[in-house]
């Protein structure tokens, strides 16, 4: 698996969609698995605009929802590379598919409340989301598929203002996280210049002589659920 993240309009899906192109080969199969729908007229101008960037003889399947059945599917009869566009979409498909905060698809979206959200909506929203990444990584190991998965960094910038806009800030903050812990490369787009992040990385710094021991009924560093106590700074 390879992940491609980084800001709106950074070069993301232009660099994802040449990826695929060049892993499949000359003409090799490339099956895109789209999570957009287009609710309104500028998503329906913006996939318009995605289906017509693409070479014709890509297969697409649209998958607003269950995307490891899609994956399972596209790999039939024979696993190929699949690309994943986008993630982003796709959590917050997850998110207002929940009772409670929508319905199947994101109508109103000018019309947030400053309530905030119970925690039992909070945990169904974040037990949705982390059993459907789960089924994509067992879809991906099951199908012995190349997946290039798109995705966004939407936590860069100033705390948003209502309850559910930060639920989805630190849900799809966790699945960018759970993604790039399984991917083999991790590439960030910075104004359409391409940097390969995971083999950069740093180790994370183990404890110290002098720190105490850590505690083990505490959640793994790699949980989604792990709480982001910075994210509340």
């Amino acid at each position: 698996m390879v992940l491609v993240t980084g800001g709106v309009r950074s070069g993301k899906s232009s660099f994802a969609e040449a990826l695929a192109a060049r892993l499949a080969g000359a003409g090799g199969p490339v099956t895109y698995l789209a999570t957009s729908e287009a609710n309104d007229p500028e998503m329906a101008a913006r996939v318009a605009a995605h289906r017509a960037a693409r070479p014709a003889a890509w297969t697409t399947i649209e998958c607003p929802l269950d995307v490891g059945a899609a994956l399972r599917a596209a790999s039939q009869p024979a696993p190929h590379v699949v690309l994943l566009d986008c993630v982003t979409f796709w959590v917050s498909n997850l998110l207002f598919s929940v009772e409670g905060l929508g319905g199947t698809t994101p109508e109103g979206l000018g019309d947030f409340s400053k309530d905030f959200i119970a925690p039992a909506l909070e945990r169904e929203v974040g037990d949705r989301v982390v059993d459907a990444v789960a089924d994509l990584l067992a879809a991906l190991g099951e199908t012995g598929a190349t997946l290039i998965a798109v995705t966004n960094e939407v936590g860069l910038g100033v705390v948003p203002e209502y309850p559910i806009a930060r639920l989805y800030r630190d849900e799809l903050g966790r699945v960018n996280r759970r993604l790039a812990e399984a991917a083999d490369s991790v590439y960030l787009l910075v104004a359409g210049v391409p940097l390969e992040v995971k083999s950069l990385a740093a180790p994370w710094p183990g404890p110290s002589r002098d720190a105490p021991a850590p505690d083990p009924s505490s959640p793994p560093l790699s949980s989604l659920r792990e709480e982001d106590k910075e994210s509340q700074a």
